[in-house]
C-alpha cells in the first residue's frame, strides 16, 4: 500500500513538470527548435550523472535500445516544438495529447498477445474527434483555422506513443540510462542546429528558462515517470497521466492569454475521454 502511494507521488511529480512543457515552449518559440530541444536535453541529462559517477555501468545499454531512446526523446520534443509555433499552441498542444490513446490503440502492432477491441475502436473515434474539433475550432481565432504545424502535433503523439511501447520490448535498463539517451539526443540536435539553422544570441531570461525546462519537463519528468512506473501500478498511473492535458492547456491558456472557447473545452473532453475509455478497457481486458 505505501509502495503505491509512493508511485503515484512519482508519476504526480512527473505530470505537474510535464504541465509546463507546452507553456515553456511557447515562451521560448523566438529559439530555433534544434537549439532549444539540444540545450533543454543535455541540461536534463545532468541530473544522472551522480548514478553515472557511482557506477559506469548505468550507462551501458544496448545499441538498439540507445537509438530507441534517442528516437524518443529528441524525435518527440522536437516535433512539439515545431507544431507550437507553426499552429495555434493550445489546439497543437491537444492534437498532441492524442498520445495515451494511440498507445491503447498500437499496442496490437507493437506488443505481442494484446488485441484490439471494439471499445478500442470507439475510443480512437472519440479521440480524433476531439483532434478535430480542436484544429476546426482554431478557424475561429485571430490564428486562423487549419495548420500544417498541426501534422507535427500528431506524429509526436505517434513517436511518444510507439516509444513508450517498444520500452516494453527491449532489456530492461537503469533508469540513470535516460540521461544518456538526452545527453546523446541533446548532442545530434544541437550538431543538426550548427548545420541547419541560424545563430542567435541567447539571454539571461532565456537560460533560465531553458534551465527550468531541462531539469523539470526534460528531465527530472522522465526519472519520476521511470521510478513510478518500475514500483507501482502501470494501469493505475495511466489514468493519473491524463490530468496533463488539462493542466497543461489551462496554463498554456494562461500563458498566452487565451480565453476559454467552447471548441476547446469540447476538444479536451473528447480527447481525455477518449484515453481514459482507452486505458479502462485496456486494463480489463488483462
Amino acid at each position: 500500500m505505501l509502495a503505491a502511494m509512493q508511485a503515484n507521488l512519482y508519476a504526480l511529480g512527473a505530470i505537474a513538470l510535464w504541465v509546463s512543457l507546452a507553456s515553456l515552449g511557447v515562451l521560448l518559440k523566438h529559439i530555433p527548435p534544434f537549439l532549444l530541444t539540444g540545450v533543454a536535453l543535455l541540461m536534463g541529462s545532468l541530473l544522472a550523472l551522480p548514478f553515472v559517477i557511482k557506477d559506469r555501468l548505468q550507462w551501458q545499454v544496448p545499441a538498439s535500445t540507445l537509438a530507441l531512446g534517442i528516437y524518443g526523446l529528441f524525435g518527440y520534443h522536437f516535433l512539439l516544438f515545431i507544431a507550437l509555433r507553426h499552429a495555434p499552441p493550445v489546439e497543437a498542444n491537444l492534437v498532441n495529447y492524442l498520445w495515451p490513446l494511440f498507445m491503447v490503440v498500437l499496442a496490437p502492432l507493437f506488443l505481442a498477445g494484446v488485441q484490439l477491441r471494439a471499445v478500442h475502436v470507439v475510443a480512437a473515434l472519440l479521440g480524433f474527434g476531439g483532434a478535430a474539433v480542436a484544429i476546426l475550432g482554431a478557424g475561429n481565432g485571430a490564428a486562423g483555422g487549419w495548420s500544417w504545424g498541426f501534422v507535427p502535433a500528431l506524429a509526436s503523439a505517434f513517436i511518444w506513443a510507439s516509444y513508450s511501447l517498444l520500452t516494453q520490448r527491449v532489456k530492461p535498463f537503469p533508469t540513470a540510462a535516460i540521461g544518456l539517451f538526452g545527453g546523446v539526443s541533446g548532442l545530434l540536435s544541437l550538431l543538426c542546429h550548427w548545420a541547419l539553422e541560424p545563430a542567435v544570441a541567447i539571454s539571461g531570461r532565456d537560460w533560465l528558462l531553458l534551465a527550468v525546462m531541462g531539469l523539470g519537463p526534460l528531465g527530472g519528468a522522465f526519472f519520476l515517470w521511470d521510478k513510478a512506473l518500475k514500483s507501482g501500478d502501470a494501469r493505475q498511473i495511466g489514468i493519473l497521466s491524463y490530468l496533463t492535458p488539462l493542466g497543461s492547456t489551462a496554463l498554456l491558456m494562461l500563458v498566452s492569454g487565451r480565453p476559454l472557447s467552447w471548441s476547446i473545452g469540447l476538444a479536451a473532453m473528447m480527447i481525455m475521454g477518449a484515453a481514459v475509455l482507452g486505458t479502462r478497457s485496456r486494463s480489463r481486458s488483462r
